[in-house]
């Protein structure tokens, strides 16, 4: 006993001005993850490349690359959701998921006045985690986005920037639906980031990246986006409301 009490003296007792110095001392000495980064690295796992391959005309017993798009893992069964325009007209589609495990996909629904598909793989790694669905009803014009994709294959790839406005309405990239109800925001998208997930500051997804605008013929971002709401694609896909 009086080794034991002799020791617990000897012990210094922690003040709240000791703790405050310690954590100002890691905040000064330590660079913490952008929120931008917390955000991307929460939904990364479960973002998807998405190729789609058409008939060679020139070798019928051959496929070409004939599109590349983006999908987001919403079940843990693997089930993916991404762009009705990403996989139209494919005749084989092929999905790479975040660890390099690369498989054919099936189609198993489409709501094409939605511009979204669901896909299906033929197998998903051990370890798969769907990603977290948050809501769009929260969110207010400056807040927070982040879009992870793979424009023009390249990725996975990562901006972030604000939500420009909400309920926007946009003819959809095939000219034959009216998108409504849709996300406006400026985190940079091109060809390829259509399917991948637009996530909010703490890692949610809150909508699916669709479109792009430009008045130009150049298929390149000049900081007008769109994406449909979680909300819309959710029951497109048969979720229950959330």
């Amino acid at each position: 006993m009086g080794l034991f009490s002799n020791a617990f003296k000897n012990q210094q007792i922690l003040t709240q001005k000791d703790i405050d110095a310690a954590v100002l001392h890691t905040l000064h000495s330590k660079e913490l993850p952008s929120p931008s980064s917390k955000a991307a690295a929460a939904v990364q796992g479960a973002v998807v490349r998405v190729l789609a391959f058409a008939a060679d005309p020139k070798n019928k017993n051959a496929d070409i690359e004939s599109g590349v798009g983006t999908g987001v893992v919403i079940k843990d069964d693997g089930t993916i959701l991404t762009n009705f325009h990403v996989v139209a007209g494919a005749k084989k589609l092929r999905v790479t998921f975040s660890d390099g495990t690369e498989t054919e996909a099936f189609v198993i629904g489409v709501q094409a006045d939605k511009d979204l598909a669901v896909l299906k793989p033929q197998k998903i790694p051990d370890d798969l985690e769907a990603a977290i669905l948050g809501s769009s009803q929260q969110l207010a014009p400056g807040d927070v986005v982040v879009a992870v994709g793979f424009p023009y294959g390249m990725g996975p790839s990562v901006s972030s920037g604000v939500v420009s406005g909400l309920n926007r309405h946009f003819k959809s990239p095939d000219g034959q639906h009216m998108l409504k109800g849709l996300i406006q925001f400026d985190a940079a998208a091109n060809p390829g980031n259509s399917g991948g997930p637009l996530v909010n500051a703490s890692g949610e997804v809150v909508g699916i990246v669709t479109a792009i605008l430009n008045p130009t013929s150049a298929r390149t971002f000049i900081g007008i986006g769109f994406a449909t709401t979680i909300e819309s694609a959710g029951s497109a896909v048969g979720l229950p409301p959330f």
